[in-house]
């Protein structure tokens, strides 16, 4: 059994920054697995951990920039990544769901596995939606918001409970092959060992064009326009009081009468 897990390298921000046109300026972004990913990883490896897989596969679209980021899989059990990337892809100013549907679907197209897992959504752009998008387009059974899943994967069918909206889980039922969604506090992510860093780094990583994947450099034309970034405005203040709890009880006291909240 094959398992193919989509990971992302997302911009990480500090707290105090800079926007320069509609980005953010590189002094102030750092770069991090996408947490979701993370634990996507962590549920495949432990499948295969398991005797249920027999292959773990990462793929992400991005630049050479992010392979040290995207190996954090490769150091914590995955046997192999696939990187997509040309200069179609480096000349987009935003890759909307659908151009990474495309570009995933010709990934599972060629590796043809069993069971795609991918994060629930990415900390930067937070469509959410790639996953199950990817599921329709290959045609696959499809779970969103997965936070528990079975490891024996008996007669092919994954049993999975996954969130539903307020507060409501549902426990299903899905035949493979599937796309699978995953949400976090699943599992809880392993630290990459050193051992496992340097393996990474002997670990295949394979760089695929858009040509190469039989995909048109079209696809990665967006209808999403990215037209401007900004910081929105506080709409109230935030007191903050130092010192001993008697002290502080007693200002926050005098506050909550000043706003009418107390008697």
């Amino acid at each position: 059994m094959k398992i193919l897990v989509t990971v992302k390298e997302v911009a990480t921000v500090e707290d105090e920054f800079e926007i320069e046109g509609t980005e953010i300026a590189d002094q102030y972004l750092g770069a991090d697995l996408n947490e979701w990913d993370d634990y996507a990883v962590e549920e495949a490896v432990q499948l295969q951990e398991n005797g249920v897989a027999d292959e773990v596969v990462t793929v992400t679209i991005g630049p050479e920039d992010c392979e040290q980021t995207i190996r954090q899989a490769l150091a914590k059990g995955a046997d192999r990544a696939i990187r997509v990337w040309d200069d179609s892809l480096a000349e987009a100013d935003l890759l909307d769901v659908g151009a990474k549907t495309e570009i995933l679907s010709a990934v599972v197209e060629a590796e043809d596995p069993d069971l795609v897992l991918t994060g629930v959504q990415a900390g930067d752009d937070s469509f959410g939606a790639t996953g199950v998008s990817l599921a329709e387009e290959i045609g696959a059974q499809w779970g969103a918001v997965v936070n528990h899943l079975e490891h024996d994967l008996e007669d092919g069918v994954a049993s999975v409970r996954r969130e539903l909206e307020g507060g409501v889980e549902e426990l299903t039922e899905i035949e493979l092959p599937a796309v699978l969604t995953i949400q976090t506090g699943i599992n809880e992510p392993r630290y990459a060992s050193l051992r496992g860093i340097r393996q990474a780094q002997r670990k295949p990583l394979d760089v695929q064009s858009l040509d190469d994947l039989g995909v048109e450099g079209s696809a990665v034309d967006s209808e999403l326009e990215l037209t401007d970034m900004y910081e929105p405005e506080s709409e109230s203040d935030v007191t903050v009081w130092e010192g001993g709890a008697d002290e502080t009880a007693s200002e926050l006291g005098e506050l909550l009468r000043e706003k009418g909240v107390a008697p």
